[in-house]
Protein backbone atom coordinates (compact mmCIF):
# COMPACT_ATOMS: atom_id res chain seq x y z
CA UNK A 1 0.00 0.00 0.00
CA UNK A 2 2.72 2.47 0.98
CA UNK A 3 4.62 1.89 -2.26
CA UNK A 4 1.45 2.36 -4.31
CA UNK A 5 0.67 5.64 -2.52
CA UNK A 6 4.22 6.85 -3.01
CA UNK A 7 4.15 5.93 -6.72
CA UNK A 8 0.84 7.76 -7.27
CA UNK A 9 2.18 10.82 -5.46
CA UNK A 10 5.47 10.98 -7.42
CA UNK A 11 3.87 10.31 -10.83
CA UNK A 12 1.30 13.06 -10.37
CA UNK A 13 3.94 15.43 -9.01
CA UNK A 14 6.11 14.86 -12.11
CA UNK A 15 3.05 15.43 -14.32
CA UNK A 16 2.62 18.88 -12.78
CA UNK A 17 -0.55 18.14 -10.83
CA UNK A 18 -1.05 20.63 -7.95
CA UNK A 19 0.58 19.36 -4.77
CA UNK A 20 -2.57 19.18 -2.65
CA UNK A 21 -4.24 17.08 -5.37
CA UNK A 22 -1.20 14.76 -5.43
CA UNK A 23 -1.59 14.18 -1.69
CA UNK A 24 -5.34 13.60 -1.95
CA UNK A 25 -4.89 11.11 -4.79
CA UNK A 26 -2.22 9.26 -2.78
CA UNK A 27 -4.58 9.21 0.21
CA UNK A 28 -7.43 7.92 -1.99
CA UNK A 29 -5.25 4.97 -3.05
CA UNK A 30 -4.48 4.26 0.60
CA UNK A 31 -8.17 4.28 1.53
CA UNK A 32 -8.94 1.84 -1.29
CA UNK A 33 -6.35 -0.56 0.13
CA UNK A 34 -7.50 -0.50 3.76
CA UNK A 35 -11.26 0.16 3.54
CA UNK A 36 -13.06 1.84 0.62
CA UNK A 37 -15.91 2.68 3.00
CA UNK A 38 -13.64 5.03 4.92
CA UNK A 39 -13.04 7.08 1.78
CA UNK A 40 -16.39 8.89 1.70
CA UNK A 41 -16.66 9.30 5.47
CA UNK A 42 -13.16 9.96 6.75
CA UNK A 43 -11.53 11.89 3.90
CA UNK A 44 -13.94 14.89 3.97
CA UNK A 45 -13.90 14.99 7.78
CA UNK A 46 -10.11 15.01 7.94
CA UNK A 47 -9.80 17.44 5.05
CA UNK A 48 -11.97 20.14 6.64
CA UNK A 49 -10.90 19.22 10.16
CA UNK A 50 -7.28 19.90 9.21
CA UNK A 51 -8.16 23.53 8.55
CA UNK A 52 -10.39 23.90 11.61
CA UNK A 53 -7.57 24.92 13.96
CA UNK A 54 -7.85 28.29 15.70
CA UNK A 55 -4.11 29.01 15.74
CA UNK A 56 -3.99 28.70 11.93
CA UNK A 57 -6.15 31.83 11.68
CA UNK A 58 -2.99 33.84 12.33
CA UNK A 59 -1.54 32.82 8.95
CA UNK A 60 -3.83 34.83 6.61
CA UNK A 61 -3.58 37.83 8.95
CA UNK A 62 0.22 37.89 8.82
CA UNK A 63 0.13 37.36 5.05
CA UNK A 64 -2.32 40.26 4.77
CA UNK A 65 -0.09 42.50 6.90
CA UNK A 66 2.92 41.72 4.69
CA UNK A 67 0.97 42.39 1.48
CA UNK A 68 -0.34 45.64 2.92
CA UNK A 69 3.23 46.67 3.79
CA UNK A 70 4.35 46.01 0.22
CA UNK A 71 1.37 47.89 -1.23
CA UNK A 72 1.59 50.92 1.07
CA UNK A 73 5.05 52.13 0.07
CA UNK A 74 6.81 50.94 3.21
CA UNK A 75 9.20 48.62 1.34
CA UNK A 76 11.25 51.40 -0.37
CA UNK A 77 11.53 53.22 2.97
CA UNK A 78 13.01 50.16 4.64
CA UNK A 79 15.53 49.83 1.80
CA UNK A 80 16.40 53.52 2.14
CA UNK A 81 17.05 53.01 5.85
CA UNK A 82 19.23 49.98 5.11
CA UNK A 83 21.18 52.01 2.56
CA UNK A 84 21.68 54.80 5.09
CA UNK A 85 23.05 52.33 7.65
CA UNK A 86 25.39 50.19 5.53
CA UNK A 87 25.51 51.63 2.00
CA UNK A 88 28.81 53.41 2.62
CA UNK A 89 30.73 50.14 3.12
CA UNK A 90 32.54 48.44 0.23
CA UNK A 91 29.93 46.44 -1.68
CA UNK A 92 27.28 48.58 -0.01
CA UNK A 93 24.29 47.45 -2.04
CA UNK A 94 24.98 43.82 -1.15
CA UNK A 95 24.96 44.80 2.52
CA UNK A 96 21.75 46.76 1.91
CA UNK A 97 20.22 43.61 0.41
CA UNK A 98 20.90 41.57 3.57
CA UNK A 99 19.93 44.31 6.05
CA UNK A 100 16.72 44.95 4.11
CA UNK A 101 16.02 41.22 4.41
CA UNK A 102 16.32 41.58 8.20
CA UNK A 103 13.90 44.52 8.21
CA UNK A 104 11.40 42.70 5.98
CA UNK A 105 11.64 39.63 8.22
CA UNK A 106 10.02 41.58 11.04
CA UNK A 107 7.08 42.45 8.83
CA UNK A 108 5.66 39.47 6.94
CA UNK A 109 7.50 36.23 7.73
CA UNK A 110 7.34 35.09 4.11
CA UNK A 111 10.52 34.23 2.21
CA UNK A 112 8.70 34.37 -1.13
CA UNK A 113 7.42 37.91 -0.48
CA UNK A 114 10.89 39.07 0.58
CA UNK A 115 12.51 37.46 -2.47
CA UNK A 116 10.04 39.20 -4.78
CA UNK A 117 10.48 42.65 -3.22
CA UNK A 118 14.28 42.46 -2.94
CA UNK A 119 14.70 41.11 -6.48
CA UNK A 120 12.60 43.85 -8.02
CA UNK A 121 14.37 46.71 -6.28
CA UNK A 122 17.94 45.59 -5.67
CA UNK A 123 19.17 43.11 -8.30
CA UNK A 124 19.19 45.67 -11.18
CA UNK A 125 20.80 48.27 -8.89
CA UNK A 126 23.48 45.82 -7.74
CA UNK A 127 24.26 44.92 -11.35
CA UNK A 128 24.85 48.61 -12.14
CA UNK A 129 27.22 48.81 -9.17
CA UNK A 130 29.43 46.09 -10.66
CA UNK A 131 27.94 42.90 -9.21
CA UNK A 132 27.38 39.98 -11.54
CA UNK A 133 23.71 39.23 -11.99
CA UNK A 134 24.31 35.69 -10.75
CA UNK A 135 25.83 36.80 -7.43
CA UNK A 136 23.21 39.54 -6.96
CA UNK A 137 20.40 37.04 -7.53
CA UNK A 138 22.06 34.46 -5.26
CA UNK A 139 22.50 36.97 -2.44
CA UNK A 140 18.89 38.09 -2.82
CA UNK A 141 17.61 34.52 -2.60
CA UNK A 142 19.87 33.94 0.41
CA UNK A 143 18.62 37.10 2.14
CA UNK A 144 15.05 35.89 1.73
CA UNK A 145 15.86 33.00 4.11
CA UNK A 146 15.99 35.45 7.00
CA UNK A 147 12.26 36.21 6.66
CA UNK A 148 10.82 33.00 8.15
CA UNK A 149 13.49 32.84 10.90
CA UNK A 150 13.14 36.28 12.50
CA UNK A 151 9.55 36.66 13.80
CA UNK A 152 6.84 36.56 12.62
CA UNK A 153 7.07 33.20 10.85
CA UNK A 154 4.29 31.29 9.12
CA UNK A 155 6.31 28.07 9.42
CA UNK A 156 6.63 28.53 13.19
CA UNK A 157 2.88 29.06 13.52
CA UNK A 158 2.27 25.81 11.62
CA UNK A 159 4.78 23.93 13.80
CA UNK A 160 3.15 25.38 16.92
CA UNK A 161 -0.30 24.18 15.80
CA UNK A 162 1.08 20.64 15.31
CA UNK A 163 3.05 20.35 18.56
CA UNK A 164 1.32 22.77 20.96
CA UNK A 165 4.61 24.64 21.42
CA UNK A 166 4.44 28.28 22.50
CA UNK A 167 4.45 30.62 19.50
CA UNK A 168 6.04 33.32 21.64
CA UNK A 169 8.95 31.05 22.54
CA UNK A 170 9.38 30.02 18.91
CA UNK A 171 9.41 33.64 17.78
CA UNK A 172 12.03 34.54 20.39
CA UNK A 173 14.08 31.48 19.44
CA UNK A 174 14.36 32.75 15.87
CA UNK A 175 15.88 36.15 16.67
CA UNK A 176 19.51 35.17 17.33
CA UNK A 177 19.69 32.52 14.56
CA UNK A 178 18.21 35.05 12.13
CA UNK A 179 20.93 37.58 12.94
CA UNK A 180 23.64 34.89 12.73
CA UNK A 181 22.39 34.01 9.24
CA UNK A 182 22.40 37.70 8.29
CA UNK A 183 25.96 38.17 9.59
CA UNK A 184 27.11 35.13 7.59
CA UNK A 185 25.68 36.61 4.38
CA UNK A 186 27.16 40.03 5.18
CA UNK A 187 30.56 38.39 5.56
CA UNK A 188 30.12 36.59 2.23
CA UNK A 189 29.26 39.86 0.53
CA UNK A 190 32.22 41.66 2.14
CA UNK A 191 34.64 39.01 0.88
CA UNK A 192 33.10 39.14 -2.61
CA UNK A 193 33.25 42.96 -2.66
CA UNK A 194 36.93 42.92 -1.60
CA UNK A 195 37.87 40.35 -4.24
CA UNK A 196 36.12 42.27 -7.02
CA UNK A 197 37.04 45.74 -5.74
CA UNK A 198 33.42 46.90 -5.57
CA UNK A 199 32.83 50.48 -4.49
CA UNK A 200 30.43 51.68 -1.79
CA UNK A 201 26.97 52.64 -3.05
CA UNK A 202 27.14 56.04 -1.36
CA UNK A 203 28.80 58.23 1.21
CA UNK A 204 28.46 57.80 4.96
CA UNK A 205 25.14 59.30 6.01
CA UNK A 206 25.04 62.35 8.21
CA UNK A 207 23.12 62.32 11.47
CA UNK A 208 20.27 64.31 9.92
CA UNK A 209 20.07 61.87 6.97
CA UNK A 210 20.03 58.92 9.37
CA UNK A 211 17.28 60.48 11.47
CA UNK A 212 15.26 61.22 8.32
CA UNK A 213 15.61 57.61 7.15
CA UNK A 214 14.58 56.25 10.56
CA UNK A 215 11.62 58.64 10.66
CA UNK A 216 10.51 57.58 7.19
CA UNK A 217 10.66 53.89 8.10
CA UNK A 218 9.28 54.30 11.63
CA UNK A 219 5.84 53.03 10.68
CA UNK A 220 7.30 49.75 9.43
CA UNK A 221 9.76 49.45 12.33
CA UNK A 222 6.91 49.49 14.85
CA UNK A 223 5.44 46.32 13.30
CA UNK A 224 7.83 43.80 14.95
CA UNK A 225 7.17 45.40 18.33
CA UNK A 226 3.43 44.86 17.92
CA UNK A 227 4.00 41.22 16.96
CA UNK A 228 6.67 40.05 19.37
CA UNK A 229 5.97 42.15 22.46
CA UNK A 230 2.25 41.47 22.37
CA UNK A 231 2.71 37.69 22.13
CA UNK A 232 5.71 37.32 24.46
CA UNK A 233 4.16 39.35 27.27
CA UNK A 234 0.83 37.57 26.93
CA UNK A 235 -1.13 40.65 25.88
CA UNK A 236 -2.52 39.07 22.70
CA UNK A 237 -2.64 35.68 21.02
CA UNK A 238 -0.81 35.17 17.70
CA UNK A 239 -4.12 35.52 15.85
CA UNK A 240 -4.97 38.76 17.66
CA UNK A 241 -1.44 39.99 17.01
CA UNK A 242 -1.86 39.40 13.28
CA UNK A 243 -5.20 41.21 13.29
CA UNK A 244 -3.75 44.18 15.17
CA UNK A 245 -0.80 44.35 12.80
CA UNK A 246 -3.01 44.27 9.70
CA UNK A 247 -5.28 46.98 11.17
CA UNK A 248 -2.24 49.08 12.12
CA UNK A 249 -0.81 48.92 8.59
CA UNK A 250 -4.17 49.82 7.04
CA UNK A 251 -4.66 52.82 9.34
CA UNK A 252 -1.05 54.00 8.90
CA UNK A 253 -1.15 53.54 5.13
CA UNK A 254 -4.42 55.43 4.73
CA UNK A 255 -3.31 58.19 7.12
CA UNK A 256 -0.08 58.71 5.16
CA UNK A 257 -2.02 58.50 1.87
CA UNK A 258 0.20 55.70 0.62
CA UNK A 259 -2.49 53.03 0.58
CA UNK A 260 -5.18 53.60 -2.02
CA UNK A 261 -8.36 51.55 -2.30
CA UNK A 262 -6.96 49.84 -5.39
CA UNK A 263 -3.80 48.80 -3.51
CA UNK A 264 -5.89 47.71 -0.54
CA UNK A 265 -7.98 45.50 -2.81
CA UNK A 266 -4.84 44.07 -4.42
CA UNK A 267 -3.47 43.17 -0.98
CA UNK A 268 -6.72 41.41 -0.03
CA UNK A 269 -6.94 39.43 -3.28
CA UNK A 270 -3.29 38.31 -3.08
CA UNK A 271 -3.82 37.30 0.55
CA UNK A 272 -6.88 35.25 -0.40
CA UNK A 273 -4.93 33.49 -3.16
CA UNK A 274 -1.95 32.61 -0.95
CA UNK A 275 -4.15 31.58 1.97
CA UNK A 276 -6.20 29.27 -0.24
CA UNK A 277 -3.01 27.59 -1.49
CA UNK A 278 -1.61 27.11 2.02
CA UNK A 279 -4.87 25.87 3.53
CA UNK A 280 -5.43 23.39 0.69
CA UNK A 281 -2.01 21.90 1.41
CA UNK A 282 -2.65 21.87 5.18
CA UNK A 283 -6.01 20.10 4.70
CA UNK A 284 -4.59 17.52 2.27
CA UNK A 285 -1.60 16.84 4.52
CA UNK A 286 -4.01 16.31 7.42
CA UNK A 287 -5.78 13.54 5.47
CA UNK A 288 -2.49 11.89 4.55
CA UNK A 289 -1.17 12.18 8.13
CA UNK A 290 -4.25 10.46 9.53
CA UNK A 291 -3.92 7.65 7.00
CA UNK A 292 -0.19 7.16 7.71
CA UNK A 293 -0.93 7.05 11.42
CA UNK A 294 -3.89 4.66 10.99
CA UNK A 295 -1.81 2.21 8.97
CA UNK A 296 1.18 2.44 11.36
CA UNK A 297 3.42 3.85 8.61
CA UNK A 298 4.28 6.81 10.82
CA UNK A 299 5.30 4.45 13.63
CA UNK A 300 7.47 2.45 11.25
CA UNK A 301 9.17 5.64 10.08
CA UNK A 302 9.77 6.65 13.69
CA UNK A 303 11.37 3.27 14.34
CA UNK A 304 14.04 4.12 11.76
CA UNK A 305 15.12 7.04 13.96
CA UNK A 306 15.42 5.04 17.19
CA UNK A 307 19.07 3.95 16.64
CA UNK A 308 20.06 7.63 16.87
CA UNK A 309 18.13 8.47 20.05
CA UNK A 310 21.18 8.02 22.29
CA UNK A 311 22.56 11.32 20.97
CA UNK A 312 20.15 14.28 20.56
CA UNK A 313 22.73 16.11 18.44
CA UNK A 314 23.20 13.18 16.06
CA UNK A 315 19.43 12.68 15.90
CA UNK A 316 18.96 16.33 14.91
CA UNK A 317 21.52 15.94 12.11
CA UNK A 318 19.65 12.87 10.84
CA UNK A 319 16.31 14.66 11.10
CA UNK A 320 17.76 17.65 9.25
CA UNK A 321 18.95 15.37 6.47
CA UNK A 322 15.47 13.88 6.07
CA UNK A 323 13.78 17.30 6.05
CA UNK A 324 16.34 18.73 3.64
CA UNK A 325 15.97 15.88 1.15
CA UNK A 326 12.16 16.05 1.26
CA UNK A 327 12.26 19.84 0.93
CA UNK A 328 14.28 19.57 -2.27
CA UNK A 329 11.33 17.97 -4.05
CA UNK A 330 8.20 19.01 -2.11
CA UNK A 331 6.50 22.25 -1.14
CA UNK A 332 7.72 23.41 2.26
CA UNK A 333 4.34 23.64 4.02
CA UNK A 334 3.59 20.04 3.05
CA UNK A 335 7.01 18.89 4.32
CA UNK A 336 6.33 20.55 7.65
CA UNK A 337 2.80 19.19 7.89
CA UNK A 338 3.76 15.62 6.93
CA UNK A 339 7.02 15.17 8.84
CA UNK A 340 6.36 17.02 12.10
CA UNK A 341 3.76 14.54 13.46
CA UNK A 342 6.12 11.65 12.69
CA UNK A 343 9.41 13.17 13.85
CA UNK A 344 8.43 15.35 16.82
CA UNK A 345 7.42 12.50 19.22
CA UNK A 346 10.73 10.71 18.63
CA UNK A 347 12.78 13.89 19.03
CA UNK A 348 10.99 14.89 22.23
CA UNK A 349 11.45 11.38 23.63
CA UNK A 350 15.18 11.76 22.98
CA UNK A 351 15.25 14.89 25.15
CA UNK A 352 15.30 17.52 22.41
CA UNK A 353 13.62 20.77 23.42
CA UNK A 354 10.47 21.34 21.32
CA UNK A 355 11.42 25.00 20.74
CA UNK A 356 14.88 23.98 19.52
CA UNK A 357 13.32 21.34 17.27
CA UNK A 358 10.89 23.93 15.89
CA UNK A 359 13.72 26.27 14.96
CA UNK A 360 15.66 23.45 13.27
CA UNK A 361 12.52 22.44 11.36
CA UNK A 362 11.89 26.03 10.30
CA UNK A 363 15.44 26.68 9.12
CA UNK A 364 15.51 23.37 7.24
CA UNK A 365 12.32 24.00 5.28
CA UNK A 366 13.44 27.59 4.69
CA UNK A 367 16.77 26.47 3.19
CA UNK A 368 14.73 24.17 0.94
CA UNK A 369 13.17 27.33 -0.55
CA UNK A 370 16.50 28.16 -2.22
CA UNK A 371 17.60 24.58 -2.93
CA UNK A 372 17.37 23.09 -6.46
CA UNK A 373 15.43 21.65 -8.11
CA UNK A 374 12.11 22.80 -6.58
CA UNK A 375 13.03 25.81 -4.40
CA UNK A 376 10.26 28.38 -4.88
CA UNK A 377 12.45 31.42 -4.12
CA UNK A 378 14.93 30.34 -6.81
CA UNK A 379 12.27 30.59 -9.51
CA UNK A 380 10.92 33.89 -8.15
CA UNK A 381 14.35 35.54 -8.12
CA UNK A 382 15.41 34.04 -11.47
CA UNK A 383 12.19 35.19 -13.13
CA UNK A 384 12.34 38.75 -11.81
CA UNK A 385 16.10 39.02 -12.42
CA UNK A 386 15.76 37.57 -15.94
CA UNK A 387 18.45 35.04 -15.08
CA UNK A 388 18.73 31.58 -16.64
CA UNK A 389 17.55 29.00 -14.10
CA UNK A 390 20.70 26.90 -14.54
CA UNK A 391 22.83 29.95 -13.69
CA UNK A 392 20.54 30.56 -10.73
CA UNK A 393 21.12 27.00 -9.54
CA UNK A 394 24.91 27.39 -9.68
CA UNK A 395 24.85 30.88 -8.18
CA UNK A 396 22.89 29.80 -5.12
CA UNK A 397 25.15 26.92 -4.08
CA UNK A 398 27.59 29.00 -1.92
CA UNK A 399 24.66 30.52 -0.04
CA UNK A 400 23.13 27.09 0.59
CA UNK A 401 26.50 25.93 1.95
CA UNK A 402 26.70 28.90 4.35
CA UNK A 403 23.10 28.37 5.50
CA UNK A 404 23.87 24.70 6.20
CA UNK A 405 26.91 25.73 8.27
CA UNK A 406 24.65 28.01 10.33
CA UNK A 407 22.18 25.13 10.70
CA UNK A 408 24.98 22.88 11.99
CA UNK A 409 26.02 25.54 14.54
CA UNK A 410 22.44 25.79 15.81
CA UNK A 411 22.24 22.00 16.17
CA UNK A 412 25.56 21.75 18.03
CA UNK A 413 24.90 24.79 20.27
CA UNK A 414 21.23 24.73 21.34
CA UNK A 415 21.80 27.77 23.59
CA UNK A 416 21.94 29.97 20.48
CA UNK A 417 18.28 29.13 20.04
CA UNK A 418 17.07 28.66 23.62
CA UNK A 419 18.83 31.46 25.49
CA UNK A 420 16.48 34.29 24.51
CA UNK A 421 13.25 32.38 25.32
CA UNK A 422 14.75 31.45 28.70
CA UNK A 423 15.32 35.13 29.51
CA UNK A 424 11.55 35.78 29.34
CA UNK A 425 10.62 32.81 31.57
Amino acid sequence: MTYAMFAVFIINLLLGVPLFVCMLLAAAVGFLFIDPGLFMNTLPQRFFGGMDVFSLMAIPLFILAGNLMNNSGMTPRLIRLANTLVGHFRGGLGHVNVVAGVFFAGVNGSAAADASALSTLLVPAMEKEGYSRKFAAGLTAGSSLIGPIIPPSIFMILYSSLTNTSVGDLFLAGVIPGFILAMAFLLMNAVHAHRHNLAPSGKRATLSELLAAVSGAATALVAPVIIVAGIVFGLVSPTESGALLALYVIVAGLAQRNLSLARLWAAFTETARLTACIYAIIASASVLNWLLSYTQVAAQFAELLHPFMHSPTLLLFVISGVIFLCGMFMEEVSVLMLLTPMIAPVALAAGIDPVHLGLIFTLNVTIALITPPMGACLFIVASISKLDIVEMFTGILPFIAVALVVLALLIIFPSLTLWLPSVFH
